[in-house]
């Protein structure tokens, strides 16, 4: 397959809809990359079913990028590395996004390091151009475009994003290059802000995915008629990349191929309603949200430790931890949604993946 055939089925992978969880890094208790299990993350990850995994995004820790880590490299060549074994045996593309940060000059860097890791796209935070114009922003994108394509991202104010409004998304939607939008400001009025923006600009063929850990059912479901094209077809957010399918991502798979099943219909049966709300819930005390999102990533890991994909909760970040009262709360979902978890699938496959 050349690289335009290759760009091709990639993109008409994004076009139907994938679950792409948020990865995860594995750490010994001396908070050193555990190869064996961020291995076995990344198996976990395509066994389930995804259709393709995030690296060196938030949930993989932005701290990996500092030097005295000096980990963005060896976790995303990993990563990659993991995957392309599972390609041999794949039926379907399976599509590699890199997290890509920071100012002009590194988030360049980064893309072109992602492309030489074999990465097919760029997700690209703006927080750290926090007071930059709507022109500058999109000066920076198309750089960034230039090295990899693009896989936009409103991310949430609570975890480092920067609000982002109708117009930036609007001319972001203008770059030939952008291939998705991930949709994560946990704002119902600012996802409809970019659902609207695309529309307006005629872009049918960027993917849009939700973010938005809170709403990842109401996401899915929803049909959009907004803009100055409504009335030509309702436009969908057809996946999710999320870091709530980081865990349980088995499950996710099921969902996503229900929800897709149910939106073809006339009506939404109430039981996946049912689901949409107890997600919520689990998300809730995952992501640690009454404190602010303050244990998101350790409350990630505590799921993975308890299926013993993880050893511990353990983070760059030695202050980054569990929030006093977050492990009952996880207790309590586990307990209470037990329909959410993928605990047999993983038992069944653990071994293998740690070998």
């Amino acid at each position: 397959m050349d690289d335009s055939d290759r760009a091709h089925a990639l993109r008409r992978r994004l076009g139907e809809g994938i679950v792409i969880p948020a990865h995860p890094l594995a750490l010994t208790s001396e908070r050193r990359l555990d190869e064996r299990r961020q291995r076995a993350l990344t198996r976990y990850y395509l066994d389930a079913g995804a259709g393709g995994i995030a690296v060196g995004v938030h949930t993989t820790q932005f701290a990996i990028r500092r030097p005295e880590h000096g980990l963005l490299r060896p976790v995303l060549e990993l990563a990659a590395e993991t995957a392309r074994e599972r390609s041999a045996f794949a039926t379907r593309a399976i599509v590699l996004v890199a997290g890509v940060v920071g100012d002009t000059r590194q988030a360049v860097a980064e893309a072109e390091l992602a492309a030489s890791a074999g990465y097919d796209v760029a997700l690209l935070s703006l927080g750290a151009m926090k007071t930059a114009s709507d022109e500058r922003l999109i000066m920076h994108c198309r750089a960034v475009a230039e090295v990899l394509p693009l896989f936009g991202f409103y991310l949430q104010p609570a975890v480092g994003g920067r609000v982002l409004g109708y117009e930036f998304w609007r001319q972001l939607a203008e770059i030939e290059h952008v291939w998705a939008i991930k949709i994560a400001p946990f704002d119902r009025y600012r996802t409809t802000d970019v659902v609207r923006a695309v529309i307006d600009a005629g872009r049918d063929d960027i993917a849009l995915y939700t973010g938005n850990d809170d709403a990842i059912v109401a996401d899915l479901v929803t049909p959009f008629s907004l803009g100055q094209r409504a009335g030509r077809g309702d436009r969908r957010i057809v996946g999710g990349l999320l870091g709530q399918w980081a865990t349980w991502t088995h499950r996710a798979v099921a969902l996503l191929d229900r929800l897709r099943a149910a939106r073809d219909g006339e009506m939404i049966p109430a039981d996946l309603l049912r689901v949409g709300a107890a997600l919520t819930d689990a998300n809730a005390a995952i992501f640690d949200a009454v404190n602010g999102f303050a244990g998101c990533i350790p409350g990630i890991h505590e799921v993975l430790r308890r299926q013993g994909l993880l050893a511990g909760t353990w983070c760059l970040d030695s202050g980054e931890m569990l929030s006093p009262g977050q492990t009952e709360e996880i207790d309590r979902v586990c307990r209470e949604h037990p329909g959410l978890t993928d605990d047999e699938f993983v038992r069944e496959h653990l071994d293998r993946w740690l070998a």
